[in-house]
């Protein structure tokens, strides 16, 4: 069984925004050129505000040629490919601009690496040198004691001889990001200009303001959607970015910087509405307008609190391969469940349930891996998925998750988790497959709760929220039913991009 869906342009996106603003919306082609375009337009405007500084784009724009020259001067060409080793900073953002403007792919290393992975990374990914935050410099000795020929470069690092911003193709390499995900190894993507490009391009459509807000960066910046949704997005639209240093300090900094948009995970999307709730104000702030929320299922719940709040909840869909977005949905209050319609520039094709991709934004292949990226020219993106009769897209769970019973019915979780999701007093459910100690398999199910929500239940909230999730357990189809509830006391295991881990089923008996 088979559908497709064809997307060519942007104009579907159109009618979100005016006309003046659709129009301002350019495609660069380049990284490259988008920099040079936004130093140029947006030279007085503050860029970055980090550790009580701002950093205007010509301040950032001259730190940046700066290490540029320094990457050159020690004799890194064009084409190389260079880590970068740093954590979400005023040097990663100069670091990165640095390296991709002097024509080389930047390796972004998670900051959470030890010394021996780090210097595993560079062999894998056949890194020519490493750009590294003095603060990260006691990972480094390992490599650099091992790796003379290497080049190892301070964000600090200032070249004598101006460099300008190398010319580069769609077709050269930008990036290398690591995969995330809840099962398998991740893996290094290789996403070329071009495929950048459309991905901070999509980022600016669905919405009426798209120009010169004020974004804050809680997500790493080595997971794609904070690299290329947060931070480029955020610098091609002449946004000022304010990068949280610890998220403990979220809120006190939104307070103090007045956000006007936030790209989140739902877990904090979830965390600061409760808080809103339980403070009987909006801990988001009065300013803020738009909240784009993605790498993991969104909760239609989510999207009608925040209209209460006058925010707007965006949810989309992306991966890492598709240099983030694949779609977005600027009908979120009428179509709460979709992801969206998708962005321009790409095919999608549902076949056997699966969804294939292919187009501008899809990654070049996976570096130093034998798993090919590509199956008769589609890339299968594991994920369970369904088109409306509008042409939005809903996602209904991974192949690697369906359970097959014992008779054949193949169940996938996330459908079922989303109708126990669609209670108010649900936080996060997670259906999984277990089995007795007589050796039978068995559908269960846990459930976080989301205790703002349990006033109306009486004086037992506990035996009020059991009864319904039965309710709802019963209106089920019997293969699709779960024979164990538990309430959690406490929030499931949650991988770095705060998507559930799943549970591995209970050894066979």
């Amino acid at each position: 069984m088979e559908s497709m869906i064809s997307i060519t342009g942007a104009d579907r996106f159109r009618k979100y925004t005016s006309a003046e603003t659709f129009e301002r919306i350019r495609d660069y082609g380049t990284i490259c050129n988008m920099w040079k375009a936004c130093a140029k337009e947006y030279s007085q405007l503050p860029a970055i505000s980090f550790a009580d500084e701002e950093y205007t784009f010509s301040r950032l724009d001259e730190d940046a040629a700066a290490l540029r020259a320094a990457i050159r001067e020690a004799g890194i060409e064009p084409g190389s490919r260079v880590a970068l080793f740093a954590p979400n900073s005023y040097a990663f953002v100069k670091g990165f601009i640095a390296i991709v403007t002097a024509g080389c792919t930047a390796a972004v290393l998670p900051a959470h690496l030890d010394e021996t992975a780090v210097f595993g990374c560079i062999m894998k990914f056949q890194a020519k040198a490493l750009v590294y935050s003095e603060e990260l410099e006691s990972k480094v000795g390992f490599a650099q004691a091992r790796l003379p020929q290497i080049g190892f470069i301070s964000t600090e690092a200032k070249g004598r001889t101006a460099v300008p911003v190398y010319d580069a193709a769609p077709e050269d390499g930008c990036v290398i990001m690591f995969t995330g995900g809840t099962t398998g190894k991740s893996k290094g993507a290789l996403l070329n200009h071009g495929a950048v490009m459309q991905g901070v391009i999509n980022g600016c459509y669905g919405y009426e303001q798209v120009f010169h807000h004020r974004m804050m960066l809680v997500l790493p910046l080595s997971h794609v959607f904070g690299l290329i949704r947060n931070l480029l997005s955020a610098l091609y639209s002449g946004s000022t970015l304010f990068i949280v240093r610890n998220n403990k300090d979220m809120f006190r900094d939104i307070a103090a910087f007045r956000p006007t948009m936030l790209v989140v995970v739902p877990a904090l999307a979830e965390m600061a509405l409760m808080l809103s709730k339980k403070f009987g104000r909006n801990m988001l702030g009065d300013d803020m307008k738009y909240i784009i929320c993605g790498a993991a299922a969104v909760a239609p719940y989510l999207i009608g609190e925040y209209k209460t709040l006058g925010i707007l909840l965006f949810p989309g869909y992306g991966l890492t391969e598709s240099a983030n977005l694949v779609s977005g949905n600027p009908e979120c209050i009428d179509k709460p469940g979709s992801v969206g319609i998708p962005y321009p520039n790409q095919e999608l094709k549902i076949e056997n349930g699966e969804l294939l991709l292919r187009g501008r934004n899809m990654l070049d292949c996976y570096v130093g891996e034998d798993e090919e990226a590509w199956h008769d020219g589609w890339f299968r993106t594991g994920d369970l998925a369904r088109f409306d009769d509008q042409g939005f897209l809903y996602i209904t769970g991974r192949i690697k998750e369906v359970i097959i019973l014992d008779n054949g019915e193949n169940i996938s979780p996330a459908e079922l988790e989303a109708r126990f999701n669609d209670l108010p007093f649900i936080q996060d459910s997670q259906v999984f497959e277990d089995v007795d100690d007589f050796g039978k398999h068995f559908l269960a199910l846990e459930v976080v709760p989301r205790m703002t929500e349990t006033a109306g239940l009486g004086s037992e909230p506990m035996k009020a929220i059991m009864d319904k999730l039965w309710e709802v357990n019963n209106a089920q189809l019997p293969a699709e039913r779960v024979s164990r509830i538990v309430i959690r006391d406490k929030d499931f295991e949650r991988s770095p991009s705060m998507k559930i881990i799943r549970y591995k089923l209970t050894d066979r008996k």
